[in-house]
């Protein structure tokens, strides 16, 4: 017989997509009940089923949830290693197109799609790509647009930046305004922020490269494939993919659709379609 609590999670969950369209139903159960724990103690909501109430009637409080269930941490260059492979394995092909589409899903408060945009302006590339950033949680790409971030964490993505082989100096890419670091701006009109959902919309364009880095470690193997297949059928002949550090191609669906580029660092290129 199913726990009491396991009964709420679902019934939640359920209420969350019906009410307002997010699809968490497909998302590891045990990441969900760590994150809705969180929110019940933060919140103040004595059970599961006393928080489903509130956030029904309240959009607020589903605001307040939903930055719990879409965990919106992140920091730029993360995993320097990655970056690095970038530079030498993905940009060297991609500065052979006319143009370029780059998506960074899953985008968050917007550290990636950041380091994405540098790490393009240091290869002469960025002013031929269109760079899209996404991700569901709309107070995420809100802070995203801003391109403001705590002044202090700067020491620390400067020391990520320079691992992931910075050709500058990191300050020249932010000032020191409104009580934090502010992006230069040629870097935040070159990054389109936009809603999209891997969990229940579509592919919405031809793209040359894809990084989507731990998201999917959140996913169930069915929800898994789903993205896998939406950055499979975005990606243009050959295009290349990026995943997090814990995540894999081997034993989904896609297994046999991509090539590994850099296999620790978790970059893969497309295979053409057989036949």
């Amino acid at each position: 017989m199913p726990h009491v609590a396991d009964i709420e999670l679902r019934l939640l969950i359920e209420a969350v997509y019906l009410r307002y369209g997010h699809d968490f139903r497909d998302y590891a159960q045990a990441s969900l009940r760590r994150r809705i724990g969180q929110a019940q103690q933060r919140m103040r909501a004595a059970t599961i089923s006393a928080l489903q109430e509130r956030i029904l009637h309240d959009p607020q409080q589903f605001n307040e949830l939903l930055q719990y269930l879409t965990v919106p941490v992140s920091e730029m260059f993360r995993d320097p290693p990655y970056f690095l492979a970038i530079r030498r394995h993905v940009l060297p092909v991609l500065g052979t197109y006319p143009s370029l589409k780059v998506w960074v899903a899953g985008c968050s408060t917007g550290e990636e799609a950041y380091s994405m945009a540098i790490l393009l302006q240091e290869e002469g590339l960025l002013e031929r790509t269109i760079l899209y950033a996404t991700d569901i949680n709309h107070a995420s790409l809100e802070k995203a647009r801003k391109g403001i971030f705590d002044l202090q964490a700067m020491q620390d993505f400067t020391r990520n930046y320079q691992r992931a082989g910075g050709h500058r100096s990191f300050g020249e890419y932010y000032t020191a305004a409104y009580g934090g670091a502010l992006m230069d701006k040629s870097l935040r009109d070159a990054i389109t922020f936009a809603d999209h959902s891997l969990a229940t919309d579509a592919v919405f364009a031809e793209t040359h490269f894809v990084s989507c880095r731990n998201v999917l470690i959140y996913f169930n193997r069915p929800l898994q494939d789903r993205a896998l297949g939406l950055f499979h059928d975005s990606l243009a002949h050959r295009g290349f993919l990026g995943l997090g550090s814990k995540e894999t191609l081997d034993f989904s669906a896609y297994a046999g659709r991509f090539e590994p580029v850099s296999r620790p660092e978790r970059l893969y290129r497309r295979l053409p379609d057989p036949g």
